[in-house]
């Protein structure tokens, strides 16, 4: 299941962002970035308890969780767009990327 798209796009989305939010200025690099963060990393960790949860029948919570934590991050990124954190090329490409994330995200709810 790692090697899902829904894996590998959230890995490579994860590395890209996490690239960017370390250039934000320190006086944003514990409050946007930290925030960001936090999100993007428990989507994966949700998405990873998602595969687990599979025997246990707890699936489908986990994944309207990660739902939530995609949504958080969505908001996260046009705040940084608005605050001028990020460009809007980089605001254009995290929301392709998150559309994706999502339509995946998605399809698997859809599928439990």
């Amino acid at each position: 299941m790692k090697e899902s798209p829904l894996f590998i796009k959230t890995y490579d989305f994860t590395v890209w962002l996490l690239e960017h939010t370390i250039k934000f200025p320190k006086s944003q690099r514990f409050v946007m970035a930290k925030r960001i963060e936090e999100a993007v990393l428990n989507f994966y960790d949700l998405l990873l308890l998602a595969v687990k949860e599979k025997k246990r029948g707890g699936q489908k919570e986990v994944l309207q969780r990660a739902s939530f934590e995609l949504e958080r991050l969505k908001h996260y990124m046009r705040l940084s767009k608005d605050l001028n954190l990020i460009t809007i090329k980089q605001y254009e490409y995290s929301s392709n990327a998150i559309v994706e994330i999502g339509n995946l995200l998605g399809g698997w709810l859809k599928k439990v």
